[in-house]
């Protein structure tokens, strides 16, 4: 297999593609797939070009577009990490990955995949300490801290991919793995400093890469080519280390690279069946809130290794009907670019549900972030509304008595539990809502209609019933004898408008 490796792309996907086809008619041979080290700057229209962290000067649409509209389509399979450079509110989208355009694959926020017998794992984003414990709680339209925070790498991603057992033959990154490469002094004049105080670099990932030792690990970001060698203290295993510099003439930004694979096996991107599984034991883990969120250890008690089992690995392969061929299922979200429309007007960001997520997860019975984020964006929305809700008293079942409060502290800053994929087990965060009903606290799961999954949530199970309906302008609130009465500030909870 053929493999075409291109440091940081900066939108220019014109200009890669271009190159790699000069290639293949200068060697004659076809290049079977490229592989993008982050900074791919996936703008679909002038709205995405403002949610990228870059001044104003360097805002530049590029030709992704093309890809995105159909236009053009990428003349050989394109997988990719994030950047620093990004279009965040698109990829926050695909954050357990997905196609961006036909035949460009991102990994999401991190990811594993293979294509015939090559296992490829990636981790998008760069690190940066203060926001490495945090959830992935940035959403559009960004402040001036989360279009920079959103792209940091969080703990959760790290440890999941921890949980990996195995060979991986290629790992990405954006950033480098944090080490002592003081052999780079000369050609990093720039950051000398940060390589004296062994400060350059990850080192997040240099554990993962001292986890796995990778046969290949490829990344970009400080714009030059540098090669290494990373054994492992015993000899037993090597990581070869390769950064490539960013798309510019004269510049070493992209390298050929030949693997041996399985003849037999039909070049076609799958899913990782290990990967899968990790993700759906840790859903409980997957936290949208910028509080400090630890990973489960050693001396705690509950679950801290999720290297899964074959009878595990079995269950998700069921889920997926045993075929883990990612679908071609890429549909647009929103209007792409046109440089012929005179309107250059820039629509606010939203926070949009992507398709593909929403399949991904219905099958995989995982939470989609965006979902929590939207629900927790309700829960914050009840602050600016005090008023108590006006009950039809003659259509509530049984009595009501007193009132009650939900501790809006608790809501947005506890340990919540509330399942949205309708599987049997619940969360552990980040959204739970526990009125005070009698003197028990009773947890309420909030299933999600796998057909509508992001217009309304379609029951909400404990001792309290909320039937929130949409064709009415009344609402209608059952409950259990004595439970007592909801304030509207805490309706809006389980309004079914996402």
């Amino acid at each position: 297999m053929r493999i075409a490796v291109e440091g940081c792309a900066h939108g220019e996907l014109d200009i890669i593609y271009e190159t790699i086809q000069e290639m293949e008619k200068v060697d004659k041979k076809k290049i079977d797939l490229l592989i993008c080290c982050g900074d791919f700057q996936s703008t679909r229209n002038l709205s995405d070009l403002s949610c990228m962290a870059v001044p104003d000067k360097y805002k530049n649409m590029c030709t992704f577009y093309k890809y995105y509209s159909g236009e053009k389509v990428a003349p050989v399979l394109t997988i990719f990490i994030g950047g620093n450079h990004e279009a965040s509110n698109y990829l926050q989208e695909l954050s357990y990955g997905g196609w961006v355009a036909p035949n460009i694959y991102y990994l999401g926020y991190a990811g594993v995949v293979k294509i015939g017998n090559i296992r490829i794992a990636g981790l998008s984003g760069i690190y940066k300490g203060q926001h490495l414990m945090q959830g992935h709680y940035e959403k559009p339209p960004y402040n001036e801290n989360t279009i920079r925070s959103v792209y940091h790498t969080r703990n959760l991603d790290i440890f999941r991919l921890k949980q990996l057992s195995g060979n991986i033959d290629i790992f990405l990154s954006h950033d480098w793995p944090a080490g002592n490469t003081s052999i780079g002094i000369s050609i990093f004049f720039y950051c000398r400093s940060d390589i004296e105080n062994n400060m350059l670099g990850s080192p997040p990932s240099m554990e993962l890469l001292e986890h796995h030792y990778p046969s290949y690990w490829f990344a970009a970001h400080l714009h030059c080519k540098f090669a290494a060698l990373v054994p492992e203290k015993d000899g037993t295993r090597v990581t070869k280390f390769l950064a490539l510099d960013k798309c510019l003439p004269r510049r070493k930004f992209l390298q050929i690279l030949e693997l041996e694979h399985d003849q037999n096996l039909p070049l076609k991107l799958n899913y990782d069946l290990e990967w899968l599984t990790i993700l759906y034991l840790t859903n409980h883990l997957l936290s949208v809130k910028s509080g400090i969120h630890y990973m489960p250890g050693q001396y705690g008690n509950s679950r801290w290794i999720f290297t899964p089992s074959a009878d595990e690995k079995e269950n998700v392969l069921k889920r997926f009907n045993r075929n883990l061929e990612i679908p071609l299922n890429f549909i647009q979200t929103t209007k792409p670019y046109n440089p012929d429309v005179s309107d250059a007007s820039i629509e606010p960001p939203k926070l949009l549900i992507n398709n593909q997520t929403t399949q991904f997860c219905n099958i995989l019975g995982i939470d989609d972030p965006f979902i929590l984020l939207q629900l927790m964006s309700n829960v914050r929305e009840f602050k600016s509304n005090e008023s108590l809700i006006e009950t039809p008293y003659e259509q509530v079942s049984g009595s009501i008595d007193n009132s009650v409060s939900f501790e809006e502290d608790s809501v947005l800053n506890s340990t919540f539990d509330v399942s949205l994929t309708g599987d049997s087990f619940n969360r552990t965060s980040p959204l739970n809502f526990s009125p005070k009903c009698n003197s028990d606290e009773q947890d309420l799961q909030i299933n999600n209609s796998k057909e509508a999954v992001h217009e309304s949530l379609n029951s909400l199970t404990s001792t309290v019933n909320l039937d929130c309906k949409s064709d009415s302008s009344k609402h209608f609130i059952q409950t259990e004898p004595n439970c007592k009465k909801f304030k509207r500030r805490n309706y809006s909870i389980y309004s079914n408008t996402l």
